[in-house]
């Protein structure tokens, strides 16, 4: 359980002290609002590595020469644990807005930082606030953000992955976006697996070649969703093999 306590703890002590920076890059983004949300994103990112620090995960990370530089992407992972978004947000090289539960709305002083980048809360249960909220993250990423998307839905309860919801690749079939599959392997292990206890583990986080969805054909580009889904399965189960 000291992990799990040291983790809160900073968690905890890093958005109480982290409120004057609101104020300062309120102030940047007057002048640049650019640098205003990548100092902003760095903040956020440096918090998350220090919490996967704390937690003794060993992590590897492959295939960032896959992220396309020149253009926003949508990052599709498969979802295991809260510690995929964790590792997502520290090791994506830039802004990246995720979208994420409507519950964090409501956790106070992350709810802020969240908002500030990007990051956009799904009711999944009004399906017209979702439409909209997908419209919105559309137009980030014609504005240079990146989206990320877990598109199970929830995070998987046996480590087995569930079925993508196609909606979730609008964002990338409506704006022309590559797709970039991120396979998370073993962060599981990390937390969900004895929760509320952290764990030390051995993760893998992969980022495979990205997809352009104005190339696929037939099938493939009528069910996107079960297409990505199976090629981070396969990659997955190798992954597996390494941990």
């Amino acid at each position: 359980m000291l992990r799990t306590i040291l983790a809160i703890t900073f968690v905890t002590i890093f958005l109480i002290v982290s409120i004057p920076i609101w104020g300062i890059l309120f102030i940047v983004g007057l002048f640049n609002k650019h640098a205003k949300d990548v100092i902003g994103y760095k903040c956020v990112a440096w918090a998350f590595g220090v919490v996967a620090f704390i937690s003794g995960v060993k992590y590897e990370v492959h295939g960032l020469e896959n992220i396309p530089k020149d253009k926003a992407v949508l990052y599709i992972g498969n979802h295991q644990s809260f510690f995929d978004v964790i590792l997502g947000y520290h090791i994506c090289p830039a802004v990246t807005g995720f979208l994420s539960k409507k519950t964090f709305e409501k956790v106070p002083l992350l709810n802020v930082w969240m908002k500030m980048n990007y990051c956009l809360f799904l009711t999944r249960t009004d399906p017209r606030q979702d439409l909209k909220l997908i419209i919105k993250a559309q137009e980030f990423i014609k504005q240079g953000i990146s989206m990320f998307v877990f598109p199970e839905g929830t995070r998987s309860k046996t480590g087995e992955m569930a079925e993508f919801h196609e909606a979730s690749f609008k964002l990338s079939t409506k704006t022309g976006c590559p797709i970039v599959p991120v396979c998370f392997t073993n962060t599981r292990a990390v937390l969900e697996a004895q929760q509320p206890r952290i764990k030390r583990a051995h993760v893998i986080v992969r980022f495979l070649p990205s997809i352009d969805p104005n190339a696929l054909e037939g099938d493939n580009k009528k069910r996107i969703g079960l297409y990505v889904h199976d090629i981070i399965e396969k990659q997955l189960i190798e992954d597996s093999k390494l941990v």
